[in-house]
């Protein structure tokens, strides 16, 4: 069975030596006093042990017994309930939740490595606490301080759990036209009826409660998406003082059978006539929930770095000990009878690839994360509102372009394994199909890069997007940066592109659609070529203290220069090319 084992040094070289995170934590004042190197490097440490020792040699075991569903109970894996158990007894679902309610307050940028450790060592359990943390940043966002103080504790202690259900089976992404209705109640609370599919989390035995986010409408709500409220709905009802009182009228209809994520329950949910409470205001229950969906678009894009950088530890160690032909320039294991297939210059491409795609992932999820923290904690207002206009510009490239660059990851750590790729006890099917559905959830990719483009670049005249490639040519703008050529070259590429789609977008409403996901995946090249720009410049001024780790970063960072970021001129070539091909046939010639 593959091991996980925890990318340590490189979380380390990310956090402490590109982005000095501990300087940023010492100088935000909510920060300064809970966290330093050593705490985070403890935290991290034990994260390893956790995710490698306790969930990781649950992940095949999982997948191969799945949720099971019986006459409306779900159960979980065997070794789920008493991994969870002990998951908990750490504090890991509070990591970086709110300290006034039990939360550990750690920064995101910590968070990040966690979660791409979790989602690398067993993407199914993974999600179950990425919920959690997901329905606690929302509650915590817009709840009234009774239901925080009733619903946060025992949601970061791990006792209760949390999800997320937005989706109807008519309405996907359309969540203007749900059907489920909230009939208000004389004691302030909601009854809550309708029913929701493919919800993560939505019933399983690993905790003694779930507290559900529904999106629903009033009876007098206005149409579409601004007639939309968001009510937190628990699985059992919560007395006054906090104690467990009778269950509610929520119940699974079924757990969906997929092609991944086996272990994950993804419920039909049914609310008949169930007892809710409004989060935040009447009819803006969107806004509310799009603070839980941008933590989990985030987190999703994560499981997409967690399962590439599983793959390539397995993909790695296949080719050190595969013996197969020789090398092109002569046997290089003389004493075999066959060279290991790392001295193939076709392994070695797809190794880098892997191994320059999730890198670059990881410092551009630290990336996000530093935003994230600067949004939450920075005491200076000019600096929270910068950092918030990073983060909105940024997570849809993060959950698109993490999820899209992970499964190609996947596939080419398969295809390294050639036939024992395809077969279940080697691991690589599985990460393939377990990362396959996080280009699908909290948002399609599709969506996601409508969404970049769309409404991030386009409709406010790419205010943020300058500010992005401000900072970067800032930084490229510095003697000692590296690929400074190349590097502006691709930012004055995507600046253009910007430019120039925003001309089009005003005579030819198809243009934005004919162009986003191309345009998204051209950014996400642009961002990592800066990211990889960064750590080179590290990686050069540190290379004596040790050679092996750096000197693969540099080589590293000049593979994705010379063999990846070119990519960004036929994507360029393709976006130019207008929407006008797209229409070429009626639907019925398709």
């Amino acid at each position: 069975m593959p091991e996980f084992n925890a990318p340590l040094r490189d979380m380390r070289f990310v956090l402490q030596e590109v982005f000095d995170a501990p300087a940023l934590w010492a100088r935000l004042p909510a920060l300064a006093e809970i966290v330093d190197a050593a705490t985070a490097d403890a935290i991290l440490e034990e994260a390893a042990k956790v995710t490698g020792q306790l969930i990781a040699p649950l992940n095949r075991s999982g997948d191969e017994e799945g949720a099971q569903w019986l006459e409306g109970q779900v159960s979980t894996p065997n070794g789920f309930k008493e991994a969870y158990a002990t998951y908990i007894e750490g504090g890991w679902v509070g990591l970086s939740g709110n300290s006034d309610f039990g939360g550990m307050g750690m920064p995101k940028m910590l968070a990040v490595q966690f979660e791409e450790m979790l989602y690398g060592a067993n993407s199914s359990f993974a999600l179950y606490s990425a919920l959690s943390s997901g329905a606690c940043l929302a509650i915590d966002a817009h709840a009234s301080e009774d239901l925080k103080n009733l619903y946060l504790p025992p949601m970061y202690e791990g006792r209760w759990a949390g999800s997320m259900c937005l989706t109807e089976a008519h309405a996907g992404t359309d969540l203007g036209i749900i059907r489920t209705r909230a009939e208000p109640q004389t004691d302030g609370s909601f009854n809550i009826t309708g029913s929701k599919i493919f919800i993560t989390g939505g019933d399983q035995d690993l905790t003694e409660n779930i507290i559900h986010l529904v999106l629903a409408k009033l009876p007098d709500a206005p149409a579409g998406p601004r007639g939309i409220s968001l009510f937190v709905v628990p699985k059992v009802l919560v007395n006054a003082d906090g104690s467990l009182g009778q269950p509610n009228a929520v119940s699974c209809g079924s757990i969906e059978h997929k092609m991944g994520i086996k272990a994950s329950a993804t419920c039909v949910m049914n609310f008949d006539g169930a007892s809710g409470w409004l989060v935040g205001e009447a009819n803006k229950g969107l806004a509310a929930m799009f603070t839980m969906m941008n933590y989990e678009r985030l987190s999703i894009g994560i499981q997409g770095i967690g399962c590439a950088e599983a793959s390539y530890q397995s993909a790695v160690a296949y080719a050190r000990e595969r013996i197969q032909s020789r090398a092109p320039s002569g046997a290089v294991a003389k004493d075999k009878i066959a060279d290991p297939i790392i001295v193939h210059p076709d392994v070695r491409r797809m190794l880098l690839s892997m191994k320059a795609m999730t890198e670059g992932g990881r410092a551009f999820a630290s990336y996000v994360g530093q935003q994230l923290d600067l949004a939450k904690f920075s005491e200076d207002a000019q600096e929270r509102s910068d950092a918030q206009n990073l983060v909105a510009l940024l997570t849809p490239v993060a959950k698109a372009f993490f999820t899209d660059s992970g499964l190609d990851s996947c596939v080419l750590g398969q295809q390294v394994f050639g036939g024992h790729g395809y077969i279940r006890e080697w691991g690589q099917e599985q990460l393939v199909r377990d990362v396959r559905i996080a280009q699908i959830y909290e948002g399609t990719n599709g969506i996601q890069a409508l969404d970049l483009l769309g409404r991030k670049v386009v409709a406010n005249g790419g205010v943020a997007l300058r500010q992005f490639t401000h900072e970067i040519r800032v930084f490229a703008d510095q003697p000692d940066a590296k690929y400074s050529v190349p590097l502006l070259d691709a930012v004055e590429r995507l600046e253009n592109l910007s430019d120039w789609l925003q001309e089009q977008a005003k005579t030819n409403p198809n243009e934005v659609g004919a162009a986003s996901v191309e345009y998204l995946h051209l950014f996400g090249y642009v961002a990592y070529a800066y990211l990889w720009a960064r750590m080179a410049q590290v990686a050069e001024s540190t290379r004596g203290e040790d050679e092996a780790f750096y000197g693969a970063k540099i080589a590293t960072a000049q593979f994705y220069f010379s063999r990846l970021l070119p990519r960004t001129l036929s994507l360029e070539q393709s976006i130019r090319a207008g929407s006008a091909s797209l229409y070429g046939l009626d639907a019925e010639q398709f």
